[in-house]
């Protein structure tokens, strides 16, 4: 894994990097190749309509070597390394067939509709199976290793159990640890996604890619690079991204049989014909012929790329990103949703809900001096409490105080002579905390907000609670999912109480708290035992495994890369509601695609055994074959329609 971080690493800076034009060539070749394969089709139907010529008849050629190359290359590839026969190389013998017969602008076309769909899908797949280069920049490469008290700076791979390293505020760290010196706060919703930092002091356990907020540190090193819960995320991301869908693997099946009974079908309608039937050489070998151009799979192709893409266009106009047609097709066998908490079912950032000041004060006396003080600190919180009195108070002036503060426990101030602190209960003094307003902390700790205490020279003199909000159309998407009879679950790490007062808010059937990566993954495969087909929503890096692991896996627009590579699909306005819409969509997809394939498959039944009997000529079957293939792609286009 660190060699994988390190070559990625060197591909993002070498100045060796081929150029832009060739990456380019690389991503759209093959749909660039289809379409110029179309325009020499164009070119030589104009040159050749009132009699084919040379000049047609090469300008096809190229169509067929420019249209078919990749195709012919990828389908020959594949049957020596799988040894098996495959739709690619069907095609490919289905347009040469119609080439000896004399047709040219059918095989043409044949090639130009198979390439056409197999680019198409090829980009879909290259842009939903990115490498996971955003994911490993967020662990450092190097730590600050400490040996015999002088601090050296290593590779991360170096770090041996047991060592000591110093992590300053602002850094990630590099390794998975226990705090050995210092106090500090720790934002770990990378990894576990809490939304409010944590304290973190002698002891406790931190985690690799984390963020240390304000206190330098050291570390002891409790697992290796190679062994930490990052990679571990990294590990089972990579993972389920290499499992095979149950529909894709009967795709591959079925394609190897269905190539083998045409090929087998065209070799015995070349000879037993003509020996059973009394029918001419030339008879035979020509109805072989048409029978290869019919069975083609030109219709039964078109029965599922222009609805998949039609289908995917017209949820990118709602706000639904889908990376791949597998993935709509999936989605309408959801059986239960699984919600990841901050970011998703929650704004992701605390926000100001309850303020309680002691009576004695004036609350503008009390606010400018809160907010004078909590101006000078770079904490989440003080940045929420600031945020949430200058909308209050917007002509509200802070004055200059004096501040100090204490790392992992909050602020002091002078004011007037007078001490004032601003903090958690055990900075403040736990018991007269309390005792405040009756002990209203009891209240808010209970719906999962966190409290952050004021006091001066006569005691606590207000208190405020904060909580990461639910989205506003959170309940709405719930309620929704619901009524279809999707079971919802939210899946957090963050506390029980916190998790239990989100859950009720938000109305989830059930929910799990204190759940790591590897946690999520494991419920997620609970979940999909007990019910069905599981779709999770997430938008941190510590959702990417199960959103990974997921039958389908939809990130929120505004989440991190991590997640936005990994999932399937992204709710690309952030808007939970979207779901159901989503949900509804592939659902009309599917009965579209069953409509086509059944049509195609029957249309196909019923060219062939009019050949068969002798009462259908290559022309009347390429209008056929061609003319259910504009069906179906026609068919498929009415998911284009809002």
């Amino acid at each position: 894994m660190v060699e994988a971080k390190v070559n990625t690493t060197i591909q993002h800076t070498s100045n060796n990097e081929e150029p832009s034009i060739f990456k380019k060539w690389k991503e759209h070749g093959e749909l660039i190749a289809a379409l110029l394969s179309g325009i020499l089709i164009f070119i030589a139907w104009y040159t050749g309509r009132d009699a084919e010529s040379f000049l047609s008849i090469s300008l096809f050629v190229l169509a067929f070597v420019i249209g078919g190359f990749a195709k012919a290359k990828e389908g020959i590839e594949e049957t020596i390394a799988e040894k098996t026969l495959n739709v690619e190389l069907l095609m490919i013998f289905a347009a040469i067939g119609s080439a000896i017969i004399g047709y040219w602008m059918e095989g043409a076309i044949l090639i130009f509709i198979f390439a056409l769909s197999g680019a198409l899908e090829t980009y879909t797949l290259n842009k939903s199976q990115r490498d996971l280069s955003a994911l490993m920049e967020i662990q450092p490469e190097e730590a600050v290793l400490l040996v015999n008290g002088k601090e050296q700076r290593v590779h991360v791979s170096r770090l041996k159990i047991d060592d000591l390293i110093v992590v300053k505020p602002g850094e990630r760290l590099p390794a998975d640890g226990e705090v050995e010196n210092g106090e500090t706060t720790i934002d770990q919703a990378a990894i576990t996604g809490e939304s409010i930092p944590v304290s973190k002091a002698l002891g406790d356990e931190v985690f690799a890619g984390t963020v240390n907020v304000n206190g330098a540190i050291t570390v002891k090193v409790t697992k290796t690079s190679d062994q930490s819960l990052f990679q571990k995320i990294l590990s089972l991301v990579q993972s389920a991204q290499s499992e095979k869908s149950p529909s894709q693997q009967f795709v591959e099946k079925f394609e190897g049989t269905y190539v083998k009974a045409v090929l087998i079908a065209v070799g015995v309608m070349m000879f037993l014909p003509h020996f059973l039937l009394g029918w001419s050489w030339s008879e035979t070998f020509y109805r072989a012929m048409v029978l290869m151009v019919v069975a083609s799979p030109c219709a039964l192709v078109a029965s599922i790329m222009p609805a998949t893409l039609s289908a995917i266009s017209n949820g990118a106009r709602s706000g639904l990103l889908f990376k791949g047609g597998i993935h709509l097709e999936r989605l309408s066998k959801t059986k239960v949703v699984a919600f990841d908490k901050t970011g998703t079912l929650t704004k992701g950032e605390p926000a100001v809900t309850d303020v309680f000041i002691r009576e004695d004060l004036q609350d503008e006396d009390f606010y400018q001096t809160v907010l004078s003080i909590e101006k000078q600190s770079n904490h989440p919180l003080a940045k929420a409490i600031v945020d949430y009195l200058q909308k209050k108070y917007p002509s509200m002036s802070s004055e200059w105080l004096t501040v100090y503060e204490e790392s992992g426990n909050g602020m002091k101030a002078w004011k007037a002579e007078s001490e004032w602190l601003i903090g958690k209960a055990d900075f403040v003094g736990k018991e007269l905390a309390h005792k405040f307003h009756n002990g209203a902390y009891k209240q808010l700790s209970e719906q999962g907000k966190t409290i952050v205490y004021v006091k001066d020279q006569h005691g606590i003199a207000g208190m405020i609670g904060l909580k990461d909000v639910l989205r506003r159309e959170t309940s709405e998407a719930i309620n929704k999912l619901k009524s279809a009879g999707i079971h919802t679950v939210m899946l957090t790490g963050d506390s029980e109480t916190t998790a239990k007062a989100i859950a009720k808010e938000s109305k989830v059937d059930t929910y799990i708290a204190e759940c790591l990566p590897e946690d999520k993954v494991n419920q997620l495969k609970k979940l999909e035992k007990e019910y069905g087909k599981v779709a999770m929503i997430g938008d941190g890096i510590n959702d990417a495994p199960a959103l990974a692991t997921a039958d389908t896996g939809v990130a929120m627009g505004e989440g991190t890369d991590v997640a936005l590579e990994t999932a399937d699909i992204v709710l690309m306005k952030n808007d939970l509601s979207k779901m159901i819409e989503a949900i509804d969509l592939s659902k009309k997809m599917n009965r579209i695609v069953k409509q086509n394939i059944i049509f195609s498959m029957g249309m196909i039944a019923i060219l062939i055994c009019s050949n068969f009997l002798q009462v259908l000529d290559l022309p009347l079957g390429v209008i056929g074959h061609e003319g259910s293939t504009i069906l179906v792609i026609l068919n498929g286009l009415r998911l284009l329609k809002t």
